[in-house]
């Protein structure tokens, strides 16, 4: 790994911050001295991917909303971050369109009425396709981890699944979990 590879940690994505008026990594890339930006491809509806289907718990092709994002960190993409909502949360909301979700979209699925209380995530590793090693800026060779992230609200009902595409050598991943 890399000695300035970024740490990071899911938390600040999974709970709606009080007040919160930008986002989440932005704010967090500032507290490090970094510059943290994101650009988003894509919003709208589309059918469900198989894997977003069996995180959220849908039939394969079920209609749901995605916001695709490259993520930044001081001008270099660091991460491919397809987020996915229920259509029956997420339809004609402004996790559907391509503007700024003041305090990220965490905050408003809460003003939505769906709050995380659960996440589950795996991680794994692979090659890149050529289309994730242009957007990522990666070579050939270099490997990317795989992160597939569901919330879950207090039902255990899927509000949200990400699949997020890392450069191996730039990122490490932290965990932290409180016991009892």
């Amino acid at each position: 790994m890399a000695s300035d590879a970024w740490i990071s940690s899911s938390m600040p994505y999974l709970r709606p911050v009080e007040g919160g008026q930008g986002d989440a990594w932005g704010e967090g890339a500032a507290a490090r001295g970094r510059r943290g930006t994101q650009r988003i491809l894509h919003a709208g509806e589309v059918s469900a991917p198989a894997v977003v289907a069996r995180l959220l718990g849908l039939g394969d092709g079920d209609t749901v909303v995605v916001r695709r994002r490259i993520m930044y960190l001081d001008e270099q993409p660091c991460e491919l971050t397809d987020s996915y909502y229920p259509a029956h949360i997420a339809a004609g909301t402004g996790l559907a369109g391509t503007a700024k979700i003041r305090g990220g979209a965490v905050v408003l699925l809460a003003e939505l009425g769906h709050v995380g209380r659960q996440v589950r995530e795996d991680v794994t590793a692979r090659m890149p396709d050529a289309q994730e090693r242009e957007l990522l800026g990666t070579g050939a060779e270099e490997p990317v981890l795989c992160l597939e992230r569901v919330m879950l609200d207090g039902d255990d009902r899927a509000i949200q699944a990400d699949l997020i595409t890392m450069p191996a050598q730039r990122q490490r991943l932290r965990y932290e979990l409180r016991m009892g």
